[in-house]
C-alpha cells in the first residue's frame, strides 16, 4: 500500500514537471534567454579581462525585438551573421532605419543610408571586430535579442551596457520623410 502510493506521487511530480517542459522552452525561445559571450569584438564593455579566460553572460531580451522601433542607439544585440546563420555576432546598434552612416574601413563606400527594417551594429572594439562595416546593415529579422544585463560573473552586475567606450556614435539622423 505505501509503495502504490509513493510510486503514484513519484508519477504525479514526474508528469507535472514535464508538463512545464514547453512552458519553459517556450519562454527561453521567445521572451528571454541566457547567451554566453565569446570573443574581444566588444571589449571593454564585454569580456574586459583577457587575460583570463572568463567569459561574460548576458541576459537576452527576445520579445519583439526585430521590430526595429524596440531598439535605440547604444543597444547591445546579439544577431544571426548575414554572411553565415550558424554564427551568431554580439554588437552594438549605431544607426537605425532611415540614418545616414559615416562607415569605416573597409566598407566599399564612405556613407551608406540605412533602408527601412536594417540596423547598423559595431563591435566596441575598433581592431578586433567583424561588424556592419564589414557585411553591411543588417535585417532586423537577423536580431535575436537585445542584451539587457550581465549575469555572470557577478563582480560585473550592475555594469552600464549603454556606455560605450569603443567607437564614437556614427550615425546621423536622416531628414524625416
Amino acid at each position: 500500500m505505501f509503495q502504490a502510493e509513493s510510486s503514484r506521487r513519484v508519477i504525479r511530480s514526474t508528469l507535472i514537471a514535464l508538463s512545464w517542459v514547453p512552458v519553459l522552452l517556450t519562454i527561453n525561445n521567445n521572451v528571454v534567454h541566457i547567451a554566453q559571450i565569446r570573443g574581444t569584438s566588444m571589449q571593454p564593455t564585454l569580456n574586459p579581462h583577457t587575460e583570463t579566460l572568463a567569459t561574460d553572460w548576458v541576459l537576452l531580451w527576445k520579445l519583439g525585438v526585430k521590430n526595429p522601433a524596440s531598439l535605440s542607439r547604444d543597444d547591445v544585440i546579439l544577431f544571426k551573421a548575414p554572411t553565415n546563420p550558424r554564427k551568431v555576432y554580439c554588437k552594438r546598434v549605431k544607426g537605425l532605419p532611415f540614418d545616414t552612416i559615416d562607415t569605416k574601413f573597409p566598407y566599399p563606400k564612405s556613407q551608406v543610408n540605412l533602408p527601412r527594417g536594417h540596423v547598423w551594429a559595431e563591435g566596441d572594439n575598433l581592431f578586433h571586430s567583424i561588424d556592419s562595416n564589414t557585411f553591411g546593415s543588417i535585417s532586423s529579422g537577423l536580431v535575436m535579442g537585445k542584451v539587457v544585463a550581465i549575469v555572470w560573473p557577478p563582480s560585473r552586475w550592475g555594469s552600464d551596457l549603454k556606455l560605450s567606450t569603443g567607437r564614437n556614435c556614427i550615425a546621423r539622423r536622416a531628414v524625416a520623410e
